[in-house]
């Protein structure tokens, strides 16, 4: 399956392996059937973990990219206080 953005100016495309996609369906299909009391057929189940990708995936796509900047900012900070340690002094 291929879910592809609605950003403007974004040729962003995601790709979802065939297995990852089986897995996903079963789930769905096994929400609705446990929690809803509805069945769903894999058809509708891959439709639903469509429109979620493109009305919502935006919103964990930044969150991810988010969070990795955060940890990337941490990193470089605690590289900073290493390379000041190494430092010689001048004379």
């Amino acid at each position: 399956m291929v879910l592809r953005s609605e950003w403007p100016s974004s040729s962003c495309t995601v790709r979802i392996s065939v297995p990852c996609l089986s897995n996903s369906v079963a789930k769905v299909k096994a929400y609705f059937t446990n929690e809803l009391d509805h069945e769903i057929g894999g058809f509708e189940a891959e439709f639903l973990i469509d429109f979620f990708g493109k009305e919502i995936g935006a919103y964990y796509y930044n969150r991810g990219l988010f969070d990795a900047q955060q940890i990337l900012n941490e990193k470089m900070e605690e590289v900073g206080y290493l390379i000041q340690e190494i430092e010689r002094p001048e004379t």
